[in-house]
């Protein structure tokens, strides 16, 4: 017999959750193609539709919603099995980092699932910017790290991919075709590097206004009015605005953030906890 995929019955759950596959997609912190991917790759191994057009909604079939009310109890055990093997068996101490971009945002939802599945983990949290983590993750200081960074001798895998905008306040007067002022990160900084380089291969005439040594500085030159910073969606809040393409703003890649560890880590609580990270967010970008 085929064996059903819990990864998958837990998208169904969420987008039953939710109603919609956009909603699911945010949950998960997927895109809205790979949750749908994902119930298609269901559907096959179930051998029935699990959801019909109802206008411009989807909805869960009958089918879709038998299999949504198993799936949940599914779940519920798996959960349950793997919580209460965690507090028998995995207890310790692990030292964590995260950029300070991901600190209300990624961070949390890491810790979540930790702080589920091993109770009796006991978690030191540094969180700092990227190069001061990879010296920290290379000299043995922590044990594992959210970061924008890769290295050679590192394991990883991405725990979400966000996209890059153009950020202001939202009050800020910005007319296209006049000088862009910006508010950067000292050196070194992944997004200060991906935004002066945007801005090379475009016609945008622009000016450092403003540069900060820290995300807190930066965010205060945002909202007081200072310029335009190019960060990940993580950084906005509700007082800023993107600004969009339309407005004559090069685009900007997607960053990429990744939990790492490194190659020659024999702690067996540490690879323990990284492999059930890799296992949950696998399942989930």
């Amino acid at each position: 017999m085929n064996n059903l995929d819990l990864g998958l019955l837990r998208t169904l759950v969420t987008v039953e959750k939710t109603n919609t596959f956009s909603g699911a997609a945010t949950i998960l912190f997927k895109t809205q193609s790979a949750v749908s991917q994902q119930m298609q790759r269901l559907e096959s191994q179930i051998g029935y539709p699990l959801f019909e057009k109802r206008g411009r909604h989807r909805e869960l079939t009958v089918q879709g919603k038998q299999l949504a009310m198993y799936a949940r109890r599914l779940l519920a055990i798996n959960d349950e099995v793997l919580r209460t093997l965690g507090q028998q068996q995995v207890e310790g101490h692990i030292r964590f980092g995260a950029t300070f971009d991901v600190a209300d945002t990624i961070l949390p939802i890491v810790l979540t699932h930790i702080a589920r599945h091993a109770p009796k983990v006991k978690l030191d949290i540094q969180v700092e910017r990227s190069p001061a983590l990879m010296d920290l993750l290379a000299s043995g200081e922590i044990d594992m790290t959210i970061s924008t960074r890769e290295a050679p001798g590192l394991n990883g895998f991405v725990v979400r991919t966000s996209p890059t905008v153009w950020i202001c306040a939202a009050d800020f007067p910005f007319s296209r075709g006049t000088i862009l002022p910006l508010i950067l990160a000292d050196e070194p900084s992944i997004f200060r590097q991906l935004a002066l380089t945007a801005l090379a291969q475009s016609q945008t005439q622009w000016r450092i206004n403003y540069l900060a040594p820290s995300l807190a500085g930066i965010k205060a030159a945002v909202r007081a009015g200072l310029g335009v910073t190019a960060r990940s969606v993580e950084f906005l809040g509700p007082d800023m605005r993107v600004l969009a393409e339309s407005e004559g703003l090069p685009a900007l890649p997607l960053m990429t953030y990744r939990l790492l560890t490194r190659k020659d880590t024999i702690n067996p609580l540490v690879l323990h906890i990284f492999e059930m990270l890799r296992a949950q967010f696998e399942n989930t970008v």
